[in-house]
């Protein structure tokens, strides 16, 4: 009686222990480590002495060498995602590069192979990047003008970029795009001493004038657009100019003394904006309500980034600490130390992207790229590229569905 009573207990403990089993299996969680990268996106990156360019699979870890028409380009990827804009500012150049990627919203599908674009611009010192409305557009600081293109003709043999010349005087300069296709740019009268301009005033894709500035400053440098509001940095306040002609400033935080945000980036939401400047840190602009927010106050930020879908901030300090940020709650959601130190007066300083999964950092001394994995704040691959990374974008779609 006694053996039958104990075997019932083992019997009864072994199936336990069998539903136990069972119930981990089918609520186990894919290790945080085991996160993969989405299948089409893809990183490219330049170097800063030679015309390497590398375009990374973060999926694989796999790379592909193209050649550029110049060494240290500037990178920058077009609105639609699939394209990316190759600036060489000395040497008066913009190439074109096409990941081969065709996003049709639930899908990708893959069109040709990565290539550069049969696009290519000349103009005077093209330096201000920014694709909206299906265009790429650069503002040319050695003349005062524009030069757009479209997506569209990236692929075509003899497109060219029509230059468009609003009668300004040279300057370093910017521009922004709205969606009724009009182009806020900014103008130097030389009301205040040196390269930066002080006023904007809004065209169309002629040069014509349509709305004069209303409102002059002590110097813009870095601006941003939505497509309904166009902001931009000033020494005098945060500048919002709207397609009506309407302009307003938005004082800084009153302990910013003289410090002014030389950066404006775009978020996903409409209206709402992130300052920065390397003398106060990360702040949330929210030109609806005319406020300005600290994200993050910092001396000591060497990266400032928002991420592929505009959702979040990534904060990289000289002594390697990393922060992410909502942009929504404007809470830190994860922070550590990733990379070493970088001293300020580095030559090369590590550049960073992030995607909704991980962070990539370039590597300058090991000429490798680095793979962050952000919800454990580890790297997970270092991705030998060229010898000396300079510059580093994001291309592709964060999706893993193909037709």
């Amino acid at each position: 009686m006694k053996n039958n009573y104990f075997k019932l207990i083992f019997l009864f403990v072994l199936a336990s222990f069998a539903v136990s089993c069972n119930n981990d299996d089918d609520n186990t969680a894919i290790p945080d480590e085991a996160l993969s990268e989405y299948k089409y996106l893809r990183i490219l990156l330049s170097d800063e002495k030679t015309t390497a360019l590398t375009l990374v699979n973060p999926l694989d870890a796999s790379t592909t060498s193209f050649t550029a028409k110049f060494a240290k380009a500037s990178l920058y990827t077009t609105e639609s995602g699939r394209y990316a804009g190759i600036i060489h500012r000395t040497a008066n150049t913009v190439e074109t590069f096409d990941s081969g990627f065709e996003s049709h919203g639930d899908h990708v599908d893959v069109d040709g192979t990565p290539k550069f674009g049969a696009l290519v611009g000349q103009s005077l010192l093209p330096t201000h990047f920014k694709s909206k409305i299906g265009e790429l557009l650069t503002f040319n600081d050695g003349d005062g003008t524009l030069a757009v293109a479209k997506e569209s003709e990236i692929n075509t043999v003899g497109a060219k970029f029509k230059s468009i010349n609003a009668g300004l005087l040279a300057h370093h300069g910017a521009m922004a795009t709205f969606s009724n296709g009009t182009y806020a740019i900014t103008v130097k009268d030389n009301s205040v001493a040196g390269t930066l301009p002080e006023k904007v005033k809004i065209i169309d894709n002629a040069g014509k004038t349509l709305f004069d500035a209303t409102v002059a400053t002590k110097g813009i440098h870095g601006n941003a657009s939505d497509g309904t509001y166009a902001v931009f940095g000033s020494a005098s306040g945060v500048l919002v100019v709207e397609s009506s002609g309407k302009q307003q400033l938005i004082s800084l935080p009153e302990d910013f003394g003289t410090a002014w945000f030389g950066s404006i980036l775009e978020t996903k939401a409409k209206g709402k904006f992130v300052g920065y400047t390397a003398a106060k840190g990360a702040y949330l602009i929210d030109v609806v309500n005319g406020s300005i927010k600290p994200i993050f106050q910092s001396t000591a930020i060497m990266q400032c980034k928002v991420n592929y879908n505009s959702t979040k901030l990534g904060i990289l300090l000289h002594s390697g600490e990393f922060k992410l940020f909502n942009l929504t709650s404007l809470q830190a959601e994860k922070e550590g130390k990733i990379i070493n130190e970088t001293a300020t007066d580095a030559a090369l300083k590590p550049q960073m992207q992030l995607t909704e999964k991980f962070a990539y950092l370039t590597s300058p001394a090991t000429g490798e790229l680095l793979q962050l994995n952000l919800s454990t704040l580890t790297v997970v691959k270092k991705i030998k590229v060229s010898a000396t990374p300079y510059m580093i974008t994001i291309l592709g779609f964060e999706n893993d569905k193909s037709h």
